[in-house]
This record gives C-alpha cells, structure tokens and sequence, in this order.
C-alpha cells in the first residue's frame, strides 16, 4: 500500500537549451557513474553474507532506489520538455530565457 500524493500542479514544459543540458548531464552522471558503482558497493556488500545486519547493504540498496527513481523522474522530464531555443527578433523585450539586469 502507498501514501496518497495530492496531484502538484502543471510544471512548466518550456525550458532553456542550457537547462535541457543540465538535466541531460545529470541524467549521464547518475546512470553511468553512480549508479555503477552503487551497484559494484552493493553486490561487495552482499557477498559478504548476512543481509539482514549488513548497514553497507541497506543503505547501498536505498541510494539505489533514490537513483533509479531520480533517473525516472529525469528520463520523463526530458520526453516532454520543449527547448526554446530561439530568442524574439525584438531584443529591447524581455522573453523567456533571458538575461535582465534591474536598474534601481
């Protein structure tokens, strides 16, 4: 049985070419470097025999589980994002993406 989520608001689909690149790097990071060796501390962990009282075990099983659900989240994310790439041709207007600096 799972906990009741409330359902979150709508985020926002639209995001930044630099943004997409952030979430695309973390996405390689996690799947190719940390979740490896995760997975290489877990199995040294498991051949060591009583799983039940082996820290290194459980906690290596949970980092685990928080990878591959962040992977998940990431990998869902990147299916329905739309990277706005181009800037209005008016560049005295503020439009997504930019840069402002606020004059006081």
């Amino acid at each position: 049985m799972s906990r009741y989520r409330p359902p979150q608001p709508p985020s926002s689909r639209y995001i930044t070419p630099e943004g997409a690149d952030r979430l695309r790097e973390e996405l390689d990071a996690l799947w190719r470097v940390e979740r490896p060796q995760v997975t290489r501390a877990v199995a040294e962990a498991a051949a060591q025999g009583d799983r039940s009282e082996n820290a290194e075990y459980t906690y290596g099983k949970r980092r685990l589980r928080e990878i591959d659900r962040r992977v998940r989240h990431l990998r869902k994310r990147l299916e329905v994002l739309v990277v706005v790439s181009q800037p209005p041709a008016d560049p005295e207007r503020v439009y997504f993406g930019a840069w402002v600096t606020l004059e006081v």
